[in-house]
């Protein structure tokens, strides 16, 4: 690598949760479940639904607004926006170009990125190397989604696990031996189908069929991607993590993909670290997809446990199937 590429991290973070909480209490009288058999087999006791006319970009908007505070960013000085999404406002124009509009910082670029719950730590790799080469100063990453758009309320097995909200980060240049240390991205193409919307895209354009029958839904086959989930959580960090030239004694924190509390103990477990060291909100948001990452993000640095100089582990996985992790050292 070029040793005149610059050092990248998180100059401010921001977040937005929907005000409605749906509590497991309110899933059960909405479809055939129970409080006790989402907390058992999730950990999930509540999550947040958008309002019928708030969308992914308004969503993406106030998270975004949030995190350019942090920053003490103006709209003017943003040169790239990414959205990481898979419930976009629309299929065009792009979810980023409406947030751009939103923000006010028309003429910067702007475009969606799509791996589902690895979206945040894509498009954080992506601006990474686009402000590393000089390219661009600042970047706004988000991970913004409305999951409760694409559920099937007769599927007890998978709406109860998601919700609704937005997380962001501005991106830019800072101080050697700072910033995102080293970080992998990956996906198995193979294993794509079992997590999907069948409809809505050119293979299965819309139709009063494809709508009757379901089809523009989100499906899970829950146990392979529990399986996969296990496995890639905590491999994919130890790349990370040796890719930075680091040991697992070197890390101070983990913010994990929100998707169930057994996957992120055994991830937990794998990098040596007691369940005090790891960001969880699960209980109280669910999985949210690409926002998952970003909000918990946010939550930690907000509340203070993530503090001056600890080497943090982001990491996530998602439809595709997908993956990525990166080392931040703050």
């Amino acid at each position: 690598m070029s040793t005149n590429l610059r050092s990248v991290g998180i100059l401010g973070t921001g977040s937005y949760l929907p005000a409605n909480k749906v509590t497991n209490f309110d899933m059960e009288k909405i479809v055939d479940t129970s409080d006790e058999w989402i907390r058992t087999r999730t950990g999930i006791g509540a999550r947040h639904f958008a309002a019928d006319d708030e969308a992914t970009s308004d969503m993406a908007t106030k998270a975004a607004i949030k995190a350019m505070e942090a920053a003490g960013v103006t709209a003017d000085e943003i040169d790239m926006i990414i959205v990481g999404t898979c419930t976009p406002d629309m299929l065009l124009p792009a979810t980023a170009c409406l947030v751009q509009s939103n923000i006010g910082a028309v003429g910067c670029a702007a475009f969606d990125l799509e791996t589902a719950c690895s979206g945040f730590i894509y498009g954080m790799e992506v601006a990474r190397n686009f402000i590393a080469c000089g390219t661009y100063n600042k970047v706004l990453v988000i991970g913004a989604e409305k999951l409760s758009s694409i559920l099937n309320f007769e599927d007890r097995k998978t709406c109860v696990l998601f919700g609704d909200g937005a997380g962001a980060a501005v991106l830019g240049p800072v101080e050697d031996g700072k910033g995102i240390l080293a970080s992998e991205l990956g996906a198995d193409g193979s294993k794509g189908m079992v997590l999907k919307v069948d409809a809505g895209g050119s293979r299965m354009p819309a139709t009063p069929q494809t709508v009757a029958d379901r089809l523009h839904s989100l499906s899970m086959d829950g146990s392979e991607v529990f399986k996969f989930a296990v496995r890639i959580m905590g491999s994919s960090s130890m790349r990370s993590i040796e890719k930075a030239g680091l040991t697992l004694e070197d890390i101070d924190f983990l913010v994990p993909h929100q998707a169930n509390m057994r996957i992120i103990t055994s991830a937990a477990k794998k990098l040596k670290l007691p369940i005090e060291k790891v960001h969880v909100n699960l209980n109280e948001y669910g999985n949210m997809s690409a926002a998952s990452v970003p909000v918990a993000l946010d939550e930690a640095i907000r509340s203070g446990k993530i503090k001056e100089g600890d080497k943090t582990v982001l990491v996530g996985f998602g439809g595709g199937l997908t993956w990525g992790s990166c080392v931040v050292q703050w």
